[in-house]
């Protein structure tokens, strides 16, 4: 395994990192720690998962599988979404409070006094970030959390974190983890070469657009009733199921194929080629999904496939025009 720093940090992580999403909701236990036992044997160290992934179940198998070589595995898991329905306005968010109960609860779900890499899970545009950084560096002084970084932040919220980081005198954010792949390359812009300035490592989700760059969704066809669109998955319904990306799912899958390769394969090597990635974060429901997705750790792209990919989406550009993700919202206008 090719490991790689986490940023500027002394931290070593694998290039793929293993999601846990899917565990304890449409992949049971039994399968999670077979993933996670066949991971850890192919050289995995990296594993992320967050206090909402159904409702504490995933970061609860997490800790149970990797109980027995806990010292072994760098565990990220994510604070900031609501803990459930129906929750107080405290129950969320970035305040000491509830940074501070979400820590204690995770802590208790992966059965472990320490997590390795704590992330603010989104940007909160209405709420002041020292709080929420100072919070956590006092974590990090307790001995609780090792590193902290930041998910789905834009690059000016990412240098705002650094600089209040500085003044407090608490380590920076060692990672940054974006929405990233072939179809939407929007991280490009700013994101990644903020992260890059400031040392934080990119560990970018979605690399297979929630699915549909596997090439299993036919252009004209409804969704395989088993998949994440087909069971009408909210936020692919927001981001990926686009005309534009499906069709490029299928001339990517042509291309692979081309090469020797699959789709699956070629856009996960692909993130991992661009130099600012330490890892992805790769989330299967199934071991043959993880099975599949291990193979790109052996395949090389070449300026070429470079090029090819260019041609379909421009750098810094997502498939569909005027596209804007909800998760990452427009701010920079104020009517009235």
């Amino acid at each position: 395994m090719d490991y790689r720093y986490l940023g500027r940090s002394g931290l070593k992580v694998s290039p793929l990192c293993l999601g846990a999403m899917m565990f304890g909701g449409e992949t049971d236990e039994s399968t999670a720690t077979r993933i996670i036992d066949k991971a850890f044997e192919q050289g995995v160290n990296f594993i992320d998962t967050a206090d909402v992934y159904h409702a504490g179940r995933s970061e609860e198998i997490v800790g149970r599988a990797i109980a027995a070589r806990r010292d072994d595995w760098v565990v990220a898991t994510k604070f900031g979404y609501p803990a459930g329905p129906a929750q107080g306005p405290n129950q969320q968010g970035q305040s000491r409070k509830w940074i501070f109960q979400s820590v204690e609860a995770s802590l208790k779900r992966l059965n472990t006094d320490y997590i390795d890499v704590l992330y603010f899970h989104r940007a909160l545009a209405d709420m002041p970030l020292e709080e929420g950084v100072r919070a956590v560096g006092d974590l990090i002084r307790q001995g609780k959390v090792r590193y902290f970084g930041l998910s789905n932040f834009r690059g000016w919220r990412i240098a705002e974190v650094v600089r209040i980081a500085d003044q407090l005198g608490i380590e920076r954010p060692v990672a940054s983890e974006p929405l990233y792949n072939i179809v939407d390359r929007s991280a490009e812009v700013e994101q990644l070469p903020a992260a890059a300035h400031y040392g934080l490592g990119v560990v970018p989700y979605s690399p297979l657009a929630r699915g549909v760059l596997t090439g299993k969704y036919a252009v004209d066809a409804p969704p395989p009733a088993d998949s994440r669109a087909g069971r009408g998955d909210r936020r692919i319904q927001q981001t990926e199921w686009r005309a534009e990306s499906l069709h490029i799912a299928q001339r990517i899958a042509a291309h692979a194929a081309q090469r020797g390769t699959t789709s699956v394969a070629f856009a996960l090597a692909w993130v991992l080629n661009n130099r600012l990635v330490s890892s992805t974060i790769a989330g299967p429901r199934t071991e043959a999904h993880w099975d599949s997705y291990i193979e790109a750790l052996a395949l090389q792209l070449s300026p070429e496939d470079e090029q090819f990919i260019d041609s379909l989406v421009p750098p810094g550009h997502a498939s569909t025009p005027g596209y804007t993700d909800p998760g990452y919202p427009v701010e920079g206008r104020k009517a009235g």
